[in-house]
């Protein structure tokens, strides 16, 4: 049974040895880069035109924000995990050189185009970019018979969708909010998380904690699948909210259980490991704060913040150090740095928290503490791992 690494595996197709720009040699690269610098910079310029710190764009709203942080920042980190899992899964090189660059360069014509451009022209340069960046890995996943890893592409396709959600409320061609889209397509990620870390989390623990031995059960993880597909589904359909809690409510036990199951207290003397588990565990705990949002009890960004500050945030910055690392040659050791990066991106999703629920008083302290938190993890990570990014590996392999 194929199990989903970005680290290790057989690869079929040798790289051509050119005079290429190491950057573009995988997928990780470039948009680990501009995954980490968009994120580093888009949320100060947010909370500065909030408090009316700063009015340069009239671009960015509260929508913008929203849409940006997960069709921007998120999917560029997920594109460019992909294309290298998807490297290893098949031993079939995904886009490089002249074609990743390109697509590159269409995802930062999206992110221009929604900070500068009009509503129809953000539109068009920023719905292009999924559909085209999910075409080589549908090939290359094609061409190999790799079955079991389509369900990513169904995924791809399914945030292209909300995608255009998004931006047909935003144009006014359908009665909803544009922000229900993205809520929508925070759900879609968390259940590529799900796999995903089903996948690797117990995997990386077994390898990184010697003698720990996490339980891994198909039949427990379907039952935990389940769940989560079906309270990501009710949310998108809108069911009464008794029900939405129920499911909500199974979810986050389901989730949470899951998770003890992976030992996480052996992970505490391994950073690489803990960072994972501590950020797969703001899924049960938005899945939580979901069932209360439905009875009435917490507000919904409560909910969404934990699984966008919380998981997604913690999980692509422990995601993103570790593959860095194994795919430069480097040793999976975590430092001072890495430390650093990760205290902070969890510190400062509990400071989002807070300020969702609205428990700092006036508002004006949480939540630029949280973004100040934010972007110095990130920072920290281009300072640290930019330099790793743009330089040829280390041991002298591809990639």
């Amino acid at each position: 049974m194929a199990l989903i690494t970005i680290e290790e595996g057989i690869l079929k197709e040798r790289e051509p040895r050119s005079g290429d720009w190491p950057v573009f040699r995988l997928g990780f690269r470039p948009f680990y880069l501009l995954g980490a610098a968009f994120a580093a910079l888009s949320v100060p310029l947010w909370i500065a035109h909030l408090y009316g710190w700063l009015k340069l764009f009239a671009n960015v709203t509260v929508g913008w924000h929203a849409h940006e942080m997960v069709f921007g920042f998120g999917i560029a980190v997920i594109i460019g995990f992909m294309y290298t899992a998807a490297r290893n899964w098949t031993g079939l090189w995904t886009p490089r050189g002249k074609v990743l660059a390109g697509l590159c360069a269409l995802w930062l014509a999206g992110r221009a185009a929604m900070l500068f451009a009009g509503t129809s022209a953000a539109a068009l340069l920023d719905l292009a970019f999924l559909p085209v960046a999910a075409f080589p890995l549908y090939q290359v996943l094609k061409r190999a018979g790799n079955r079991r890893n389509m369900m990513l592409v169904v995924m791809l396709a399914l945030l292209a969708v909300t995608n255009a959600g998004y931006h047909a409320a935003a144009l006014g061609w359908v009665m909803a909010s544009p922000l229900s889209f993205v809520e929508a397509a925070i759900l879609i990620i968390v259940v590529i998380e799900a796999v995903i870390g089903g996948r690797v989390i117990p995997m990386f623990t077994r390898n990184g904690a010697p003698g720990t031995e996490p339980v891994m059960d198909a039949r427990r993880d379907r039952i935990v699948m389940g769940a989560t597909v079906a309270a990501v589904a009710g949310f998108a359909l809108g069911v009464p909210s008794p029900l939405m809690g129920a499911l909500a409510a199974s979810a986050a036990v389901a989730q949470a259980t899951r998770l003890l199951g992976w030992k996480p207290l052996a992970t505490l003397r391994h950073p690489l490991l803990w960072i994972l588990h501590l950020s797969y565990g703001w899924i049960p705990i938005g899945f939580a704060l979901l069932a209360l949002h439905a009875f009435g009890i917490v507000p919904e960004s409560a909910a969404l913040h934990a699984l966008a500050a919380g998981a997604m945030a913690g999980l692509i910055l422990g995601m993103i150090t570790r593959t860095v690392l194994g795919h430069t040659g480097r040793q999976l050791k975590a430092g001072r740095i890495e430390m650093a990066m990760y205290l902070l991106i969890q510190a400062g999703a509990v400071a989002r928290l807070i300020a969702a629920l609205g428990l700092d008083g006036g508002g004006t302290i949480a939540l630029p503490a949280a973004a100040a938190c934010w972007s110095a993890a990130f920072g920290l990570y281009l300072a640290q791992y930019g330099p790793y990014l743009f330089s040829r590996r280390i041991d002298g392999r591809e990639g």
